[in-house]
Formats: C-alpha cells, structure tokens, sequence
C-alpha cells in the first residue's frame, strides 16, 4: 500500500498550540499518512529547524500521525546525544518516528560552524550511524574511531519498538551507505528513473552485505493548484526564493499543475519502487497545499489498486 505524506515547516514552529494542532489535523482528517520536517542548524542566511524537536512537536500534538525527518545533519551531533533524544522520542511516541539521515553539503559553513570539516563529513556520518544503531539495542558501547571514543557507554531504555533509518542522498556514497547502515533510501531532486536506479543499485549492494533494505520513498516539490499555470507560476518563484536558480533547472524533478496531473507524473516513483512519497506542497495558501495533497493521496492510491487488479497481484 503507497503511503502519502505532507512536509511542513514554519506552520509547526508557533507558539500556538491551537493553530498547530488545526494543521495536523486537517493533514490526518484528509486522509495523508505522516509528516515529514527537515533539518538545519544554521542554512545560508541563518535560518533552520531542528529536525527532531519539529519531529516531537507533531508527535506530540497529534495522537496518531506519524512524523519523518527527511532529512536529519546526523554527522553534524553527537552520537550520544543522538540516540538519547531518539530514545525519548520512542517512549513518547513508539513506533511513530522514521529518522532519515544525511550529509549535508549545500551549505558548507554549516558544516564548518558546527564544528565539523567538511572534507570528512561522509566519514563523520558513517561512524555516527554505526554507534547509534548499536547504542540504540541498549546494549553497552566500548569504542575508539576517527572521530568518536566511548567507553561502556549506554542509553536506556531501547526502543520498544525498532526506529526505522533511512539514508538521503544521492550518488554511490548514498547506496553504499544505505547498503551497510540504512532500512531503506529516502531521494530528493531526483527522477523516477535516477529512484529505480539507486533503488536497484542499493538492493544489489545490499544483497552482498546479507542485508535487505526494505523502505524506499521520495521527497518531492510540488505546485499545485486547479489553474495549472498558476501551479507553475507558484513553484517557479518558490524554487527562485529558496535556492536561487531558475524553473528549468527543477522542471525535471519538480512537477505543478492540477492534483490529477502531478498524481499522474508522482505514480512513476510507484512504478519505480516507491513506497512512500512526501509531498512538498506549494500552493496559494497552507490548507489548500494540505486539500491538494490529499487529492494527489487519493489519485495515487486509486491509480495504484487498479494497476494491481489489472496486473493480478
């Protein structure tokens, strides 16, 4: 079964707790699956969220909604520190969370004024990913790598229930990654023919390793609106505004136009292995990017049931 999500930002970072609750609401009573929030310390300008108190502002505001980090600066904090929040966000909210993880890179002084060189980010993020995996069973953590040294360290209580990782990116650092430390791959600014690629490459490096990731989704910004060119209009400036380059370089890997036209252009990621798709709604007002992303949900799902009676399975 697809699963359809909504990303959301600045609508979740106010200090009333009413107008919160209405955004995650009308995204539940519409029929999306999860919620998905980003993560900076400090992008371009200055500004940013932390990823994981946004993650505890839904799960906490919500009974039922899931939440998706997509993606967490995972190589910029300390794996301790890590895995504690994460195992405060399990008991709160069990089985509610997937943490997707990334490098980073956009912005290298954020890399820089975290504390962090840039050249040895990938590295960073590879032995931060193998301590919070095993600081995560509860067990006990002696270690002694490039970046990190612990001794007898532990964090209690474990998850009861497993918290799924998935590792953003692209290129053949993100399938070797995802391969040895990833329940699945999460893409962005990607194709669905780049998404089956690194999906078939990822499933084959995997199988190497005697490992089988098995979550595979997509984050994707899109324009929507009932007038077409409006949906255009809305994304071209969005893509302007946030990172300074023109239309065409996004066309590819960012669709606008009616709910039906992008459910259409998105069912190629299904076809692609898809199993969750998070849409990156530009629209003209926060509940219409909500309304439509529920009808891009329900065209995708509809699409998606009648390929699998037509193909039998």
């Amino acid at each position: 079964m697809i699963k359809v999500g909504l990303s959301v930002h600045e609508s979740l970072l106010v200090p009333d707790p009413h107008l919160r609750r209405g955004v995650l609401n009308r995204a539940a009573d519409a029929g999306l699956d999860y919620v998905t929030v980003g993560d900076h310390i400090s992008f371009h300008d200055g500004t940013g969220f932390d990823g994981l108190i946004s993650a505890t502002s839904i799960l906490s505001s919500h009974d039922t909604l899931e939440a998706v980090v997509g993606v967490y600066l995972l190589g910029l904090r300390h794996p301790m520190l890590a895995a504690r929040q994460l195992s405060t966000l399990a008991q709160l909210a069990p089985g509610r969370l997937t943490l997707g993880v990334g490098v980073g890179g956009e912005d290298r002084s954020e890399i820089s004024n975290s504390g962090v060189d840039p050249r040895t980010r990938g590295r960073r993020l590879d032995e931060t990913l193998e301590l919070l995996r095993a600081l995560l069973t509860g067990d006990a953590v002696t270690h002694d790598g490039e970046f990190f040294q612990l001794d007898n360290a532990r964090i209690l209580p474990p998850p009861a229930v497993p918290i799924p990782i998935v590792i953003g990116g692209k290129g053949a650092s993100a399938v070797r990654r995802t391969a040895k430390y990833g329940d699945g791959w999460l893409g962005i600014f990607c194709s669905p023919r780049r998404f089956r690629d690194t999906r078939e490459q990822i499933l084959g490096a995997a199988e190497e390793l005697g490992r089988n990731p098995s979550d595979f989704s997509v984050n994707v910004w899109c324009g929507l609106d009932d007038d077409p060119a409006v949906a255009e209009e809305l994304i071209s400036a969005k893509m302007q505004s946030m990172y300074h380059l023109p239309r065409e370089k996004f066309q590819h890997v960012a669709p606008a136009g009616t709910p039906r036209q992008v459910a259409e252009w998105l069912a190629e990621f299904v076809s692609a292995g898809a199993q969750s798709i998070t849409v990156i709604p530009v629209a003209r007002s926060e509940d219409a990017g909500i309304d439509h992303a529920a009808a891009v949900r329900e065209l995708l799902i509809g699409a998606h049931a009648e390929t699998a009676i037509h193909s039998g399975a």
